[in-house]
């Protein structure tokens, strides 16, 4: 008998999974009860419930400014790794071309590049544009985009890749023998069938902005983002519990970003199965009433 179906297994393996359940997230609750804890230091003991590290944030503006250059920064970044990742979806599914593994292998090599060597990589590439363009490409939020870009662009990728790779072709060929155009075929077939993995990829897109520190770091110039102002927060403790209050926050958004974002692929994916197996009943269907016919 296996050890991993017998009693003993079984109950080895529950253990061994809520421990690193308990590893994972232990502190992220230990997070949000110094959130409520009336104490200006981050410490024990517990001396009360309070709000009051909640409207600390919403009344600092340089919090809240870095909240919404990151906001923006996350916007961007979605729009353009978007519109990016549906070409490249389209092109590793639908197209036969010498190189393919080529391409895919540089366009998912952000996902093994370590970050502080990539945000090294851009603030050279920025700084040397700088200097032949007379100061007309400079470090901003705007170059903080662009490294944000490339670094969720895989991701975008890899959500958009399956969905269409469950999509027959035939339903964009039917199309093109009706008299569509690509484009045509594309708006009116295939992008209303991919549209939940790319609002998917959007938002993935968004969270994996707005929590990146590393090439921020290293590209945002004088533009403050929230985790380089959280970072820099680290050092003062006095500042440490509205900081802590505001993380919460960020971290719930995310996370329901991401749940949103992965309940509604499943949704969607149902939904196609259920498409797809009416679609291919008709076809049977038409295909024997023709068979019978002859």
């Amino acid at each position: 008998m296996s050890p991993a179906i017998s009693p003993g297994g079984r109950r080895a393996l529950w253990v061994g999974f809520w421990v690193f359940v308990v590893f994972l997230y232990a502190p992220i609750v230990v997070l949000i009860v110094f959130s409520f804890n009336d104490r200006s230091t981050v410490s024990f003991p517990w001396e009360g419930f309070t709000l009051r590290w909640y409207r600390a944030f919403v009344e600092n503006p340089t919090l809240l400014g870095a909240l919404r250059t990151s906001a923006y920064v996350a916007l961007l970044t979605g729009l353009a790794t978007t519109l990016l990742a549906i070409p490249a979806a389209i092109l590793l599914v639908r197209r036969r071309f010498a190189g393919k593994g080529l391409v895919t292998g540089l366009l998912l090599a952000p996902l093994v590049i370590p970050l502080i060597v990539f945000g090294v990589a851009l603030l050279i590439l920025f700084k040397n544009l700088e200097a032949s363009t007379g100061g007309l490409v400079t470090v901003s939020r705007y170059t903080v985009v662009v490294g944000h870009t490339v670094v969720a662009l895989p991701f975008a990728i890899l959500t958009i890749v399956p969905r269409l790779e469950r999509i027959p072709p035939s339903y964009e060929e039917a199309a093109r023998d009706l008299g569509a155009d690509a484009f045509t075929s594309f708006r009116t077939v295939t992008f209303p069938l991919i549209a939940p993995a790319v609002v998917a990829a959007f938002l993935i897109s968004v969270v994996i902005s707005f929590d990146e520190i590393v090439i921020a770091s290293f590209v945002a110039g004088e533009d403050t983002t929230f985790p380089l102002y959280l970072f820099s927060q680290l050092r003062l403790p006095q500042s440490l519990p509205q900081v802590i209050a505001v993380a919460v926050v960020v971290m719930g958004v995310s996370g329901a970003i991401v749940v949103a974002s992965e309940v509604g692929i499943r949704i969607a994916d149902r939904r196609l199965e259920a498409e797809l197996g009416v679609a291919a009943g008709e076809v049977a269907t038409l295909t024997g009433g023709t068979k019978g016919a002859a």
